[in-house]
């Protein structure tokens, strides 16, 4: 009788951290954000215009090394800024 409980808990707990590993999926997935509104208000690119990218700009905020995605203080929310990018906001002053 013993081994059946046993066997019982370990079935549910499997069960239970099945059900919770897409919510734990979801949940990593969903840290990226982009603030599509912005980018396009902007109009944002993945690309630099002429000598002109993110990198360079005063308003990026660069991300772990210097080519990750960084960040941007005129897109706020948007964790997924090329260093790369361009967009009218552009500013070295």
């Amino acid at each position: 009788m013993s081994t059946d409980l046993n066997r019982r808990k370990w079935i549910k707990i499997a069960c239970v951290g099945l059900a919770a590993l897409p919510l734990v999926l979801a949940s990593r997935q969903s840290n990226a954000s982009t603030n599509l509104t912005l980018r396009a208000q902007f109009k944002y690119k993945d690309t630099p215009q002429e000598n002109m990218s993110c990198v360079s700009c005063l308003e990026f905020i660069p991300g772990k090394s210097d080519k990750d995605l960084g960040g941007c203080k005129v897109i706020p929310g948007d964790d997924e800024i090329s260093p790369r990018g361009y967009c009218t906001r552009w500013n070295t002053m």
